[in-house]
């Protein structure tokens, strides 16, 4: 695995960090609250931590799905949780031309999963000197992202990791392979979505076009990648999962993020411990 490497205080590989916060910026006050909570449980537990959260889902299942409030608000708010709460802040980007914008407030980029083969993308994003996080699609083998990590080492920056977040199994429904994660730990550090590994892609529940999800099984997942052995856990959090204007069927409640993190931390320290000669 190529050396670690720094995103604020947050080592990426080497040590168990955290990505968390809520799938979209719903707005200012709440990317601020969700920031504070969820850093301030990471805090206590000495939990290295970087806030997550989208200003555009591009990708939602419906036309008339919440995408966001957009590029310039969503980087305002984005700098102010990273000025007020004191952490990283990590987006999502779609397009190349977003990026030298985005690059100014995120330390962290992310290339979405269902863009994870984008050339042009990932070379913009690369080229800004952000740490990069490459969601494996949905559609691609462990192997075969090595080479969206080489496309980043082309590029002059070897400051990237991946993230699992399951594989299509049939029509919307995910499996999580856990061979994945030792795999492409041989070549980027990686990092295990909790959250999007549990979704039911476009599920359409009850007849509106939406994803569905099943939230029971994040703790059961993540407890098993933190023992399989990775980096850093991506975990969507909310407040109120059921009033969540993206993702909320797959979102781990706030209420429930501290314990998640006990047991995962209690597992990590376990495996390092039996590692050691």
């Amino acid at each position: 695995m190529p050396t670690s490497f720094q995103v604020g205080n947050v080592t990426i590989g080497g040590e168990l960090f955290l990505i968390a916060g809520p799938c979209v910026i719903e707005s200012e006050a709440h990317s601020l609250k969700m920031a504070e909570s969820i850093a301030g449980i990471a805090r206590a537990l000495k939990l290295p931590y970087i806030f997550k959260a989208s200003y555009d889902k591009a990708n939602r299942t419906s036309i008339r799905s919440f995408r966001g409030p957009g590029l310039k608000e969503g980087l305002r708010v984005l700098g102010k949780v990273a000025a007020s709460v004191r952490v990283p802040v990590l987006t999502d980007i779609h397009r190349t031309e977003d990026v030298e914008r985005v690059a100014e407030v995120a330390e962290v980029i992310q290339i979405p999963a269902f863009l994870c083969r984008q050339t042009d993308l990932i070379v913009a994003a690369a080229k800004t000197g952000r740490a990069l996080n490459i969601k494996k699609g949905q559609f691609v083998s462990p192997w075969d992202m090595k080479h969206a990590v080489e496309k980043c080492w082309a590029s002059g920056n070897e400051r990237v990791f991946v993230t699992e977040r399951g594989s299509s199994f049939g029509y919307n429904n995910l499996v999580v392979d856990m061979r994945s994660l030792p795999i492409m730990r041989q070549f980027a550090p990686v990092v295990f979505d909790a959250t999007h590994s549990v979704q039911l892609p476009s599920a359409s529940a009850n007849g509106e076009p939406v994803s569905g999800g099943q939230p029971e099984f994040i703790p059961v997942l993540a407890r098993a990648a933190v023992a399989a052995g990775v980096d850093g856990v991506f975990v969507e959090v909310h407040d109120n999962p059921q009033a969540a204007k993206s993702d909320g069927p797959n979102a781990l409640p706030l209420s429930e993020l501290r314990q998640v993190l006990v047991e995962l931390l209690g597992i990590y320290q376990a495996a390092r411990q039996a590692a050691q000669p």
